[in-house]
């Protein structure tokens, strides 16, 4: 078979298998995985899947951080129909239980570190018959690899199409709760004909590259980067985190090539004191996403880098980039093209919409939307949110706000949504309102993003507290963080006398923005 053949993403293993079956496509903490052995345990975990009754369409959840065994579940699971549904280890518990019961998953492989939390999201998830610790240990629960090793390695056959779901990923929710991403293997597939066939030079792979995966898999950005090295046949370094002095580990013991971060991230690993003594001599090409990159950190970088940088502007719903700004655009003197996101990918289309769904002209503020074989299925079990985001001519909403220039790039302005990109990390301030709005001392609230030179955007909430209440600064985001991941709680609380709303009563989070933002060219940072 060759990639010409792939239908889902399960073909890609077997391909490298007879192709390199000696190549290392994992290497995680001493450990190393050849394509033949990745092939030979994906079998396993497809026939372990459907010795327990798991069936074509089941979702199965992985609460952990990053492994190379998380792989092994989630193209296992692909190579008999089921779908991998990993949930971010940041999230607190209720978060956490809202996934396993939305996704209504038979299966939950735990890392050791989630034991405890697990454990308790248990205690209200009748849906859950199985429960797998991912490197054992844990009593009462089987280990991955006896639940891996007693099946049998031989190829399973199954009845699945490129349109089937490959991987299912949680985004933070405008009215609260996360909604489920459809991602498809003809996402993956059939995109990454696509891509090959273009030759652009910073997508360019070789079976010497070495990629580093250090963002989280339950983002498009980890488990998507990851499919992207694997699908090219490249060796993957599986970090476990992101920690900034490790990966200036991996870049100079492992001979990285390749490597996809946030702006903050970048600007992080620049401040380690060895970031200038690292030898990047094999390092080719840094992705970047999330956000822009400030020009001061784009010079710095390429100053210690010494590679090409490429801006990757998509989503989750779009299987991660759809919109790239090559090396070649990045000018070290500052031009107006380096305030854009770049230019569509081959076979995606980009258009600016008003609010009927009518084509801007160029120039002219308007919502994007996009329409390629890199757009999701929909919503799992949510039809009026997938209504509402893809319409019946295939135009996915991005919830972005901004314009096009005579050439075709595509310049991010606000977020019709008001979500906040903090970190790399999407927050969604009704989802913060919903859980400050508990504490007992507070009438009204509204979150809000403001610059923050480290994470681009910081979460601020506004406060309005009860008559004769007068909580702390520190007391609110304590109880925040209570109920919800830390990175979503709030940095700062300012107490104001009451929200500015329109006449229908929503909150006019413009008008609480504009001070911060004053002075800057665009309501992103």
């Amino acid at each position: 078979m060759t990639e010409q053949d792939w239908k889902t993403i399960g073909d890609i293993v077997g391909t490298f298998a007879q192709s390199q079956p000696e190549a290392v496509v994992f290497s995680f903490e001493g450990r190393d995985t050849s394509f033949a052995q990745f092939d030979q345990h994906t079998n396993q975990v497809a026939n372990a899947f459907l010795a327990a009754g798991v069936k074509k369409g089941d979702r199965v959840c992985y609460l952990g951080k990053n492994s190379d065994h998380y792989f092994e579940v989630f193209l296992g699971a692909a190579k008999m129909g089921a779908v991998m549904t990993p949930i971010g280890w940041r999230l607190a518990a209720p978060e956490i239980a809202y996934i396993v019961n939305d996704s209504a998953a038979p299966f939950l492989f735990v890392g050791p570190e989630f034991a405890d939390v697990a454990r308790k999201v248990l205690e209200d998830a009748p849906k859950v018959k199985t429960v797998i610790a991912m490197e054992g240990g844990v009593a009462d629960w089987q280990s991955f690899e006896a639940f891996r090793d007693a099946a049998s390695a031989m190829p399973v056959k199954a009845d699945l199409s490129s349109s089937d779901i490959a991987i299912q990923l949680y985004t933070s929710g405008t009215t609260g709760r996360p909604k489920g991403a459809m991602l498809m293997h003809s996402n993956f597939t059939e995109t990454h004909r696509i891509l090959k066939a273009a030759n652009i030079n910073w997508n360019i792979w070789t079976k010497d590259d070495v990629s580093l995966v250090a963002m989280p898999v339950a983002h498009i950005g980890g488990s998507g980067w990851a499919m992207m090295g694997i699908r090219n046949g490249a060796k993957n370094i599986i970090a476990r985190e992101f920690v900034p002095s490790q990966v200036l580990d991996f870049i100079a013991r492992d001979r990285i090539s390749k490597i996809f971060l946030v702006p903050a991230a970048i600007q992080i690993v620049l401040r380690d004191p060895r970031a200038r003594t690292t030898d990047y001599s094999r390092m080719k090409h840094i992705g970047y996403g999330a956000s822009p990159i400030p020009l001061d950190l784009l010079r710095e970088a390429v100053e210690v880098f010494g590679c090409g940088f490429a801006q990757m502007y998509g989503m989750t719903e779009t299987t991660g980039t759809i919109v790239a700004l090559p090396p070649e655009d990045h000018d070290l003197s500052g031009n107006a093209r380096m305030r854009s996101a770049g230019k569509p990918l081959p076979q995606v289309e980009v258009r600016v919409m008003d609010d009927n769904g009518n084509s801007l002209p160029v120039g002219q503020v308007g919502e994007i939307a996009t329409r390629s074989p890199w757009n999701m299925a929909g919503y799992w079990n949510l039809p009026e949110a997938t209504a509402k985001t893809i319409d019946k001519n295939g135009w996915l909403r991005t919830g972005d706000a901004g314009y096009l220039d005579e050439d075709g790039y595509v310049y991010i302005h606000d977020r019709v949504k008001d979500m906040i990109i903090s970190g790399g990390e999407n927050v969604y301030p009704a989802e913060v309102e919903s859980a400050i709005y508990g504490h007992p001392d507070i009438a009204d609230v509204a979150v809000i993003g403001v610059p923050d030179e480290k994470w681009g955007e910081a979460v601020k909430a506004m406060v309005v507290t009860k008559p004769g209440k007068a909580p702390t600064e520190q007391e609110i985001i304590s109880f925040a963080r209570t109920r919800l991941a830390a990175f979503k709680a709030p940095k700062t609380v300012d107490f104001i006398a009451e929200l500015p709303r329109n006449a229908s009563g929503k909150i006019l989070r413009r008008e609480l923005r504009a001070p911060f933002w004053a002075g800057k060219e665009r309501q992103v940072n």
